[in-house]
């Protein structure tokens, strides 16, 4: 079964995946008034939820937005994350990213470095140092790819069919609306971060229009270019 794009996540059989969640990222942004990322986020995941029969959520790293401190309201809002997932009967893992050094003060469940999904060998990962599993798929974030088309950035996914040693690489979108994303249209390469991204003009970028019900997949960045 094929990936299904939804909301910035994306469905791989039994198992939800999102990254980059940066819960924090509102305090630190010195937003005079509070603009509910971290709510959104917790309502969100739970509309994903009802909508999709999933049996585990699988987080791809950078569930924190600081290195050092835990801003007022991240406890509880991870918390919330916790008891959406427990509500529909779900598992939650966390594949910790770079952000996530006080993740050990947040969370005491499963947090591998890198997470096998049952049945179709694919591994999640965050993204920011190379991966020790052998699979099929790899799914990380860390880059926070958006696009730019007609003057309008989009989150996006960016798809490489054989990226990484034969083997597929998809990259999430930051799940955080408050992370405006990273515009792919003129990187190279040496401008992600993700060192699964071995050519970036091998990539496919994908939009999930939420309002059309839509998801559009592109040309590969190397031909897409020119037309953006």
């Amino acid at each position: 079964m094929g990936p299904t794009y939804r909301d910035r996540a994306v469905i791989l059989g039994e198992t939800l995946v999102l990254a980059d969640l940066h819960l924090g990222r509102e305090q630190s942004s010195n937003v005079e008034l509070s603009m509910g990322s971290e709510r959104a986020i917790v309502e969100r995941l739970g509309d994903l939820l009802d909508i999709h029969n999933v049996t585990e959520v699988v987080i791809a790293g950078d569930v924190l937005e600081s290195f050092d401190s835990l801003p007022p309201g991240v406890a509880s809002a991870f918390g919330r994350i916790e008891d959406c997932a427990t509500e529909y009967g779900c598992r939650l893992i966390v594949t910790p990213g770079n952000h996530d050094i006080m993740l050990d003060a947040l969370w005491d469940g499963p947090t591998p470095a890198e997470y096998e999904l049952e049945d179709t060998d694919t591994v999640v990962l965050h993204g920011h140092e190379l991966p020790e599993t052998d699979a099929d798929r790899y799914v990380v974030g860390h880059d926070h790819p958006a696009i730019e088309i007609e003057g309008q950035k989009r989150p996006c996914y960016l798809r490489g069919a054989g990226a990484y040693r034969g083997a597929d690489v998809l990259v999430l979108p930051a799940f955080n609306e408050l992370v405006a994303g990273v515009r792919i249209n003129g990187l190279t390469t040496a401008d992600f971060h993700s060192p699964l991204i071995g050519n970036a003009d091998a990539f496919r970028p994908i939009v999930r229009d939420e309002r059309s019900g839509e998801t559009l997949e592109f040309p590969p960045l190397g031909s897409l270019r020119e037309h953006l």
